[in-house]
């Protein structure tokens, strides 16, 4: 009689494929935590120049002030309408960001025209890199740049 060829694995030939599979994906998985900080950051200035635009956007088409007010020591912005006593826009942000004044105060305005009441820079530090915001004399333009 001949006898069958078995297919198949044996135990300890799956328990050997199965633990170099979790090796992989652990030593995967923990390089992947560094890039975790920088989707944070990018997600942070990405949502900031959206709401600036915003708040100069609001201004000009509802023609009020618009102030924009950032909070140090509780990890926060604010965008509040001249009129309205509650927040266009109220974000907290990652402790692990630093926002603090320059030539330009961590307090400031949208005129009814979109320019910005006070120009100059503030400045931004994440885990990664630094920023600088700056807003340009005339029609509120503003620019965020990587600082080196």
């Amino acid at each position: 009689m001949m006898k069958k060829k078995q297919h198949g694995f044996t135990l300890i030939e799956s328990l050997l494929v199965l633990s170099i599979f979790m090796i992989i994906t652990s030593v995967t998985a923990f390089s992947l935590k560094p890039h975790s900080f920088i989707v944070d950051d990018n997600g942070f200035l990405t949502k900031l120049q959206a709401d600036l635009l915003y708040a100069q956007q609001y201004a000009i088409s509802h023609q009020c002030e618009v102030s924009v007010m950032f909070s140090e020591e509780q990890f926060t912005y604010s965008i509040y309408s001249r009129y309205d006593l509650l927040p266009l826009v109220e974000r907290k942000y990652s402790p692990n960001i630093n926002v603090y004044g320059g030539s330009l105060p961590l307090y400031f305005k949208f005129l009814t025209d979109g320019n910005v009441s006070k120009f100059g820079s503030f400045y931004i530090k994440t885990s990664a890199k630094n920023y600088r915001v700056t807003f340009l004399i005339g029609k509120g333009r503003f620019y965020i740049i990587e600082e080196k």
